[in-house]
């Protein structure tokens, strides 16, 4: 009987194409988007992929009647700020809708004042609207340990933990949460929230960007607003982002964003003060090395 059953199962498996559900259900082409879109992060698109595919492979389990409730999809992203956590976030909502994991597959983002009220009975109206409006889809929690406050014994950060917590439970068929922040916060925040860290299944590490990679990303930048570099304008770059590295408050790629909005206001200065007449396209689209050169990074001040 045993060998009988076995048999039944093996061919109803075998019936089972995970690589075209892998292709219909567009999976595969958030995958290649990940690789496409976003520089380096390595270790993050291959945990991705391999919760993709657990995922479809869960979902091929379930069709055969193997799987009995929805896995636990809550994530944990670590990293310093300007890592991509946002991003990959949208892109993990998009995977679950795709999967029929979640309903509507739209990203709320919130950090603590979106959740936590200044008095008493303010605090559980403010995160169950949020927890309203995330139905569906997926929760982004940035800087989520600063919904615990042990320090200060009024603090009504505990009422949305609790509140959290619960719906991360009952409704996990219906929501996923992605708590994030600093790598050594986050592994405090769980060690003092056990309710948490027993809820969340993948815990992902966002590594910096090496200086290559941010230049490249400074790069995709800067065409994607229709300017460009020149050779001396990608070496002051790359100079920059060496120099910028080694300064307090250094925010990856969201540091490199904020140096080529300040380039093109320098660029944009240089370029009025020098149009004595018509100008061309070129003219106004070429950032030079005097644009980015002009930072404070460079004669030893702190670029913010």
């Amino acid at each position: 009987m045993a060998n009988e059953v076995e048999e039944k199962v093996v061919k109803a498996v075998s019936e089972v194409n995970l690589k075209e559900d892998f292709q219909s259900s567009g999976v595969a082409d958030i995958l290649s988007e990940l690789d496409n879109s976003l520089i380096g992060l390595e270790p993050v698109k291959t945990r991705i992929k391999e919760t993709a595919s657990l995922l479809l492979v869960d979902k091929a389990r379930e069709k055969l009647g193997l799987v009995s409730e929805s896995p636990t999809l809550h994530m944990s992203f670590s990293g310093n700020p300007g890592t991509g956590k946002t991003t990959v976030a949208l892109k993990i909502a998009d995977l679950l809708h795709r999967l029929g994991y979640v309903r509507k597959g739209h990203l709320v983002s919130v950090t603590r004042d979106d959740l936590v009220g200044q008095y008493i009975g303010h605090t559980a109206p403010k995160t169950k609207e949020v927890l309203k409006k995330a139905m569906g889809g997926v929760l982004f929690i940035d800087e989520a340990y600063y919904l615990y406050r042990p320090e200060n014994e009024r603090d009504y950060g505990q009422e949305a933990i609790e509140i959290l917590l619960q719906v991360m439970e009952n409704n996990r068929d219906d929501l996923v949460v992605v708590l994030a922040g600093y790598k050594d916060k986050m592994d405090k925040f769980f060690e003092s929230n056990p309710g948490f860290r027993s809820r969340v299944a993948h815990h992902i590490d966002f590594p910096d960007y090496s200086n290559d990679e941010l230049l490249e990303i400074a790069e995709v930048m800067v065409a994607g607003m229709n300017y460009k570099f020149n050779k001396g304008s990608i070496k002051a770059m790359a100079e920059y982002i060496e120099l910028r590295r080694k300064q307090p408050h250094f925010a990856n790629a969201r540091s490199i964003r904020n140096a080529i909005d300040r380039a093109r206001l320098r660029q944009a200065n240089r370029v009025f003060n020098n149009s004595d007449g018509p100008i061309g396209a070129n003219f106004l689209s070429q950032i030079e090395d005097v644009d980015i050169r002009q930072s404070r990074v460079f004669s030893g001040g702190i670029d913010k």
